[in-house]
Protein backbone atom coordinates (compact mmCIF):
# COMPACT_ATOMS: atom_id res chain seq x y z
CA UNK A 1 0.00 0.00 0.00
CA UNK A 2 1.00 3.70 -0.82
CA UNK A 3 1.71 5.54 2.00
CA UNK A 4 -1.04 8.35 2.37
CA UNK A 5 0.07 11.67 2.50
CA UNK A 6 -0.48 15.24 4.84
CA UNK A 7 -0.30 18.86 5.39
CA UNK A 8 0.24 21.57 8.08
CA UNK A 9 -1.73 21.55 11.28
CA UNK A 10 -2.55 24.87 13.72
CA UNK A 11 -1.27 24.85 17.67
CA UNK A 12 -4.39 26.84 19.18
CA UNK A 13 -5.34 25.43 22.81
CA UNK A 14 -8.81 24.14 23.45
CA UNK A 15 -10.58 22.61 26.29
CA UNK A 16 -11.25 18.92 26.24
CA UNK A 17 -14.63 18.63 26.57
CA UNK A 18 -17.31 20.39 24.06
CA UNK A 19 -20.16 19.44 22.26
CA UNK A 20 -19.55 21.37 19.47
CA UNK A 21 -15.56 21.39 19.20
CA UNK A 22 -13.58 24.09 17.91
CA UNK A 23 -10.08 22.22 18.20
CA UNK A 24 -9.41 19.01 18.92
CA UNK A 25 -8.27 16.69 21.80
CA UNK A 26 -5.66 13.74 21.11
CA UNK A 27 -5.96 11.73 23.82
CA UNK A 28 -3.28 8.71 23.48
CA UNK A 29 -2.53 5.35 25.41
CA UNK A 30 0.59 3.41 24.57
CA UNK A 31 0.94 -0.37 26.55
CA UNK A 32 4.53 -2.28 26.74
CA UNK A 33 5.85 -0.06 29.83
CA UNK A 34 7.21 2.59 28.24
CA UNK A 35 9.39 5.03 30.40
CA UNK A 36 8.16 7.96 31.97
CA UNK A 37 9.31 11.06 29.65
CA UNK A 38 9.45 9.01 26.46
CA UNK A 39 8.07 11.26 23.26
CA UNK A 40 5.89 11.32 20.88
CA UNK A 41 5.98 12.76 17.58
CA UNK A 42 3.24 14.42 15.56
CA UNK A 43 4.01 14.97 12.22
CA UNK A 44 3.08 15.61 8.96
CA UNK A 45 4.80 15.98 5.25
CA UNK A 46 5.71 19.01 3.38
CA UNK A 47 5.35 20.29 -0.57
CA UNK A 48 8.25 17.64 -0.86
CA UNK A 49 6.39 14.99 0.71
CA UNK A 50 9.64 15.14 3.79
CA UNK A 51 8.05 14.80 7.11
CA UNK A 52 8.39 17.79 9.47
CA UNK A 53 7.37 17.95 12.98
CA UNK A 54 4.34 19.77 14.24
CA UNK A 55 4.24 18.78 17.68
CA UNK A 56 5.80 17.12 20.36
CA UNK A 57 4.45 15.66 23.84
CA UNK A 58 5.82 13.18 26.38
CA UNK A 59 4.26 9.79 28.01
CA UNK A 60 3.09 9.79 31.60
CA UNK A 61 2.01 6.77 32.90
CA UNK A 62 1.36 4.97 29.79
CA UNK A 63 -0.64 8.34 28.16
CA UNK A 64 0.21 11.33 26.07
CA UNK A 65 -1.94 14.47 24.46
CA UNK A 66 -1.65 16.81 21.94
CA UNK A 67 -4.54 19.59 21.29
CA UNK A 68 -5.20 22.39 18.40
CA UNK A 69 -7.56 23.57 16.12
CA UNK A 70 -8.02 21.95 12.20
CA UNK A 71 -10.02 23.78 9.88
CA UNK A 72 -10.61 20.43 7.61
CA UNK A 73 -9.45 16.91 7.88
CA UNK A 74 -5.67 16.16 7.35
CA UNK A 75 -3.85 13.46 7.65
CA UNK A 76 -0.75 13.03 10.27
CA UNK A 77 1.64 10.48 11.93
CA UNK A 78 2.62 9.54 15.30
CA UNK A 79 5.81 8.59 16.01
CA UNK A 80 7.58 7.19 19.18
CA UNK A 81 11.07 8.16 19.83
CA UNK A 82 13.64 5.23 19.02
CA UNK A 83 11.00 3.23 18.05
CA UNK A 84 10.50 2.08 14.38
CA UNK A 85 6.93 2.39 12.79
CA UNK A 86 4.33 5.15 12.82
CA UNK A 87 0.53 5.14 13.30
CA UNK A 88 -1.56 7.25 10.84
CA UNK A 89 -4.49 8.98 11.78
CA UNK A 90 -7.20 12.08 10.35
CA UNK A 91 -6.58 15.40 12.97
CA UNK A 92 -9.94 16.89 12.95
CA UNK A 93 -11.65 19.00 15.19
CA UNK A 94 -13.17 16.73 18.39
CA UNK A 95 -11.89 13.82 20.99
CA UNK A 96 -9.47 11.66 19.05
CA UNK A 97 -8.61 8.41 21.09
CA UNK A 98 -5.47 6.75 19.84
CA UNK A 99 -4.00 3.28 21.72
CA UNK A 100 -0.93 1.22 20.86
CA UNK A 101 1.36 -1.09 22.25
CA UNK A 102 5.12 0.42 22.11
CA UNK A 103 6.42 -2.08 19.71
CA UNK A 104 3.81 -2.19 17.33
CA UNK A 105 2.73 0.81 16.65
CA UNK A 106 1.39 0.63 13.21
CA UNK A 107 -0.96 -1.49 14.51
CA UNK A 108 -2.64 1.14 16.30
CA UNK A 109 -6.48 1.32 17.53
CA UNK A 110 -8.17 4.59 16.56
CA UNK A 111 -11.70 6.04 17.42
CA UNK A 112 -13.84 9.24 18.55
CA UNK A 113 -14.58 11.04 15.41
CA UNK A 114 -16.04 9.94 11.84
CA UNK A 115 -13.34 10.26 9.98
CA UNK A 116 -11.36 8.06 12.36
CA UNK A 117 -13.62 5.56 13.06
CA UNK A 118 -14.16 5.33 9.16
CA UNK A 119 -10.40 5.44 8.32
CA UNK A 120 -9.82 2.48 11.30
CA UNK A 121 -12.25 0.50 9.07
CA UNK A 122 -9.60 1.07 5.96
CA UNK A 123 -7.20 0.34 8.20
CA UNK A 124 -8.52 -2.84 9.70
CA UNK A 125 -9.19 -4.41 5.96
CA UNK A 126 -5.38 -2.84 4.95
CA UNK A 127 -3.52 -5.02 7.25
CA UNK A 128 -5.41 -8.51 6.21
CA UNK A 129 -4.35 -7.87 3.10
CA UNK A 130 -0.90 -6.39 3.88
CA UNK A 131 -0.51 -9.94 5.99
CA UNK A 132 -2.08 -11.89 3.14
CA UNK A 133 0.98 -10.48 0.97
CA UNK A 134 3.70 -10.81 3.59
CA UNK A 135 2.55 -14.69 3.93
CA UNK A 136 2.60 -15.32 -0.24
CA UNK A 137 6.08 -13.52 -0.24
CA UNK A 138 7.35 -16.02 2.47
CA UNK A 139 5.53 -19.36 0.92
CA UNK A 140 7.31 -17.65 -2.63
CA UNK A 141 10.41 -17.20 -1.27
CA UNK A 142 10.54 -20.64 0.66
CA UNK A 143 9.18 -22.40 -2.68
CA UNK A 144 12.55 -20.29 -4.37
CA UNK A 145 14.73 -21.58 -2.19
CA UNK A 146 14.31 -25.22 -2.69
CA UNK A 147 13.99 -24.62 -6.05
CA UNK A 148 10.41 -25.65 -6.43
CA UNK A 149 9.33 -23.95 -9.85
CA UNK A 150 5.79 -25.11 -10.19
CA UNK A 151 4.95 -23.63 -6.89
CA UNK A 152 6.64 -20.42 -7.32
CA UNK A 153 4.78 -19.74 -10.60
CA UNK A 154 1.81 -20.78 -8.69
CA UNK A 155 2.04 -18.32 -6.12
CA UNK A 156 3.38 -15.53 -8.76
CA UNK A 157 -0.23 -15.89 -10.41
CA UNK A 158 -2.14 -15.54 -6.83
CA UNK A 159 -0.03 -12.58 -5.92
CA UNK A 160 -1.31 -11.17 -9.33
CA UNK A 161 -4.84 -11.95 -8.06
CA UNK A 162 -4.04 -10.92 -4.87
CA UNK A 163 -2.63 -7.02 -6.64
CA UNK A 164 -6.41 -7.10 -8.43
CA UNK A 165 -8.45 -7.58 -4.93
CA UNK A 166 -6.33 -4.71 -3.17
CA UNK A 167 -6.78 -2.72 -6.00
CA UNK A 168 -10.27 -3.80 -5.87
CA UNK A 169 -10.81 -2.81 -2.28
CA UNK A 170 -9.52 0.95 -2.57
CA UNK A 171 -11.53 1.19 -5.28
CA UNK A 172 -14.99 -0.17 -3.73
CA UNK A 173 -13.73 1.91 -0.05
CA UNK A 174 -14.13 4.62 -1.83
CA UNK A 175 -17.19 4.24 -4.18
CA UNK A 176 -19.17 3.28 -0.65
CA UNK A 177 -17.73 5.71 1.58
CA UNK A 178 -17.82 8.91 -0.50
CA UNK A 179 -17.90 11.19 2.84
CA UNK A 180 -14.58 10.35 3.97
CA UNK A 181 -11.35 11.92 3.69
CA UNK A 182 -9.51 8.34 3.20
CA UNK A 183 -11.31 8.52 -0.17
CA UNK A 184 -10.27 11.62 -1.07
CA UNK A 185 -6.38 10.05 -0.69
CA UNK A 186 -7.59 6.93 -2.52
CA UNK A 187 -8.78 8.78 -5.57
CA UNK A 188 -5.82 11.37 -5.25
CA UNK A 189 -3.36 8.36 -5.45
CA UNK A 190 -5.50 6.48 -8.26
CA UNK A 191 -5.15 9.53 -10.14
CA UNK A 192 -1.71 10.16 -9.77
CA UNK A 193 -0.33 6.43 -10.45
CA UNK A 194 -2.96 6.13 -13.42
CA UNK A 195 -4.30 2.79 -11.76
CA UNK A 196 -7.67 3.18 -12.88
CA UNK A 197 -9.34 4.45 -16.15
CA UNK A 198 -9.99 8.50 -15.86
CA UNK A 199 -13.58 8.13 -16.60
CA UNK A 200 -14.03 6.02 -13.59
CA UNK A 201 -11.76 8.33 -11.21
CA UNK A 202 -13.86 10.88 -12.60
CA UNK A 203 -17.16 9.52 -11.57
CA UNK A 204 -15.85 8.97 -8.24
CA UNK A 205 -14.63 12.29 -7.79
CA UNK A 206 -18.05 13.19 -8.68
CA UNK A 207 -19.12 11.39 -6.33
CA UNK A 208 -17.96 13.02 -3.05
CA UNK A 209 -19.71 14.87 -0.49
CA UNK A 210 -19.62 18.75 -0.78
CA UNK A 211 -17.66 19.02 2.40
CA UNK A 212 -14.87 16.41 1.16
CA UNK A 213 -15.06 18.12 -1.89
CA UNK A 214 -13.70 20.98 -0.03
CA UNK A 215 -10.58 19.55 1.20
CA UNK A 216 -7.26 20.53 0.07
CA UNK A 217 -6.72 16.99 -1.78
CA UNK A 218 -9.51 17.32 -3.37
CA UNK A 219 -9.14 20.80 -4.83
CA UNK A 220 -5.61 19.62 -5.89
CA UNK A 221 -7.06 16.74 -7.65
CA UNK A 222 -10.27 19.46 -9.20
CA UNK A 223 -7.60 21.09 -10.60
CA UNK A 224 -5.78 18.04 -12.01
CA UNK A 225 -9.00 16.57 -13.46
CA UNK A 226 -9.47 19.92 -15.17
CA UNK A 227 -5.28 20.44 -16.81
CA UNK A 228 -5.98 16.59 -17.96
CA UNK A 229 -8.46 18.04 -20.45
CA UNK A 230 -6.17 20.64 -21.87
CA UNK A 231 -3.01 17.94 -22.11
CA UNK A 232 -4.96 14.88 -23.70
CA UNK A 233 -3.97 14.52 -27.43
CA UNK A 234 -6.14 16.89 -29.72
CA UNK A 235 -5.47 19.44 -27.10
CA UNK A 236 -3.73 22.63 -27.85
CA UNK A 237 -0.78 22.52 -25.50
CA UNK A 238 -1.33 25.20 -23.02
CA UNK A 239 1.60 27.97 -23.41
CA UNK A 240 4.11 28.71 -20.54
CA UNK A 241 7.20 30.10 -19.48
CA UNK A 242 10.21 29.62 -17.31
CA UNK A 243 13.99 30.84 -17.21
CA UNK A 244 16.62 29.23 -18.88
CA UNK A 245 20.24 28.27 -17.82
CA UNK A 246 21.50 31.83 -18.89
CA UNK A 247 18.64 33.46 -17.02
CA UNK A 248 16.43 34.43 -20.03
CA UNK A 249 12.89 33.80 -19.95
CA UNK A 250 11.26 31.27 -22.81
CA UNK A 251 7.88 30.69 -23.79
CA UNK A 252 6.60 27.35 -25.63
CA UNK A 253 5.30 29.58 -27.99
CA UNK A 254 8.73 30.58 -28.80
CA UNK A 255 10.16 27.41 -29.74
CA UNK A 256 7.22 25.83 -31.87
CA UNK A 257 6.38 29.18 -33.92
CA UNK A 258 9.39 28.02 -35.31
CA UNK A 259 8.95 24.35 -35.49
CA UNK A 260 6.86 21.66 -37.58
CA UNK A 261 7.03 19.54 -34.48
CA UNK A 262 8.17 20.02 -31.27
CA UNK A 263 8.66 17.63 -28.10
CA UNK A 264 8.08 19.09 -25.03
CA UNK A 265 10.44 16.76 -22.39
CA UNK A 266 9.62 17.14 -19.38
CA UNK A 267 12.55 15.07 -17.55
CA UNK A 268 15.57 16.02 -14.34
CA UNK A 269 19.78 14.87 -13.76
CA UNK A 270 18.21 12.66 -10.48
CA UNK A 271 15.96 10.58 -13.10
CA UNK A 272 17.92 7.57 -14.42
CA UNK A 273 14.71 6.69 -16.96
CA UNK A 274 15.15 10.14 -18.15
CA UNK A 275 19.04 10.07 -18.42
CA UNK A 276 18.76 6.33 -20.28
CA UNK A 277 16.21 7.70 -22.48
CA UNK A 278 18.12 11.35 -23.50
CA UNK A 279 20.46 9.57 -26.39
CA UNK A 280 17.49 8.61 -28.19
CA UNK A 281 16.12 12.03 -28.13
CA UNK A 282 19.52 12.95 -29.24
CA UNK A 283 19.85 10.72 -32.14
CA UNK A 284 16.31 11.90 -33.00
CA UNK A 285 16.68 15.75 -32.78
CA UNK A 286 20.36 15.30 -34.84
CA UNK A 287 18.62 13.53 -37.43
CA UNK A 288 15.26 15.63 -37.69
CA UNK A 289 15.89 18.87 -36.44
CA UNK A 290 16.92 19.90 -40.15
CA UNK A 291 13.49 19.28 -41.23
CA UNK A 292 11.93 20.79 -38.65
CA UNK A 293 11.97 19.10 -35.49
CA UNK A 294 12.70 20.36 -32.05
CA UNK A 295 13.03 19.60 -28.51
CA UNK A 296 11.84 21.79 -25.61
CA UNK A 297 13.54 20.38 -22.21
CA UNK A 298 11.39 21.11 -19.09
CA UNK A 299 13.37 20.01 -16.27
CA UNK A 300 12.19 19.40 -12.57
CA UNK A 301 15.58 19.77 -10.95
CA UNK A 302 16.40 21.52 -7.51
CA UNK A 303 19.80 22.54 -7.97
CA UNK A 304 20.96 24.77 -11.37
CA UNK A 305 24.47 22.94 -11.09
CA UNK A 306 22.89 19.35 -11.43
CA UNK A 307 20.56 21.06 -14.56
CA UNK A 308 23.40 22.21 -16.30
CA UNK A 309 25.70 19.82 -15.60
CA UNK A 310 23.51 16.81 -16.97
CA UNK A 311 22.41 18.59 -20.14
CA UNK A 312 26.07 19.24 -20.86
CA UNK A 313 26.67 15.37 -20.10
CA UNK A 314 24.37 14.17 -21.97
CA UNK A 315 24.84 16.48 -25.06
CA UNK A 316 21.31 18.02 -24.80
CA UNK A 317 21.74 21.00 -27.55
CA UNK A 318 17.76 22.03 -27.45
CA UNK A 319 16.50 24.60 -25.70
CA UNK A 320 15.57 24.13 -21.74
CA UNK A 321 14.00 25.61 -19.09
CA UNK A 322 13.23 25.36 -15.35
CA UNK A 323 11.92 26.85 -12.36
CA UNK A 324 14.03 24.44 -10.30
CA UNK A 325 10.96 23.31 -8.35
CA UNK A 326 10.78 19.68 -8.43
CA UNK A 327 7.62 18.51 -8.88
CA UNK A 328 6.17 21.75 -7.71
CA UNK A 329 6.97 23.34 -10.97
CA UNK A 330 3.81 25.09 -11.81
CA UNK A 331 4.59 24.15 -15.76
CA UNK A 332 4.66 20.66 -13.73
CA UNK A 333 1.20 21.30 -11.96
CA UNK A 334 -0.22 22.51 -15.58
CA UNK A 335 0.94 19.69 -17.46
CA UNK A 336 -0.32 16.84 -14.76
CA UNK A 337 3.13 15.37 -14.05
CA UNK A 338 3.62 13.31 -11.45
CA UNK A 339 6.35 11.35 -13.02
CA UNK A 340 9.20 11.34 -15.30
CA UNK A 341 9.95 11.25 -18.06
CA UNK A 342 6.53 12.44 -19.63
CA UNK A 343 6.45 14.17 -22.92
CA UNK A 344 4.36 15.85 -25.07
CA UNK A 345 4.68 15.71 -29.13
CA UNK A 346 2.78 19.04 -30.56
CA UNK A 347 2.70 20.11 -33.95
CA UNK A 348 3.29 23.19 -35.84
CA UNK A 349 -0.40 24.62 -34.58
CA UNK A 350 0.92 23.40 -30.90
CA UNK A 351 -1.56 20.87 -31.18
CA UNK A 352 -0.74 17.29 -28.88
CA UNK A 353 -0.28 14.59 -31.82
CA UNK A 354 1.45 11.97 -29.15
CA UNK A 355 2.33 11.60 -25.51
CA UNK A 356 5.06 9.40 -23.58
CA UNK A 357 6.84 8.21 -27.17
CA UNK A 358 10.15 6.46 -26.37
CA UNK A 359 12.43 4.81 -28.07
CA UNK A 360 12.02 3.75 -31.64
CA UNK A 361 8.46 4.69 -31.23
CA UNK A 362 9.62 8.43 -30.81
CA UNK A 363 11.62 8.10 -34.28
CA UNK A 364 8.74 6.58 -35.93
CA UNK A 365 5.70 9.21 -35.05
CA UNK A 366 8.45 11.96 -36.02
CA UNK A 367 9.41 10.48 -39.16
CA UNK A 368 5.30 9.71 -40.08
CA UNK A 369 4.44 13.32 -39.20
CA UNK A 370 7.31 14.99 -41.02
CA UNK A 371 7.62 12.85 -44.16
CA UNK A 372 4.02 14.46 -44.78
CA UNK A 373 5.23 17.47 -44.51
Amino acid sequence: MKKLLAISLGALLIGACNSDPKGYVLSGTITGEPENGTQIFLKTTDSLNQLVDIDTATVENGLFSFSGSQAEPKMYYLFVDKTRGNAPLIVENGNIEIEFQKDSIGYAELKGTEQNEMFMDFLEESRKLSERARSMQDDMRMAAQQQDTATVTALREEFMEFQEDAKNFNLEFAKNHTNAYVSVLIIGNLLATKSAPLDEIKSMFEALTPEMKQTEPAQKIAEQLENLKSTEVGAVAPDFSAPTPSGDVLALSDVTSNAKLTLVDFWAAWCRPCRAENPNIVSVYQKYHEKGFDVLGVSLDTQAEQWTGAIEADGLEWNHISNLQRFQDPIARLYNINAIPAAFLLDENGVIVARDLRGPALEEKVAEILGKS
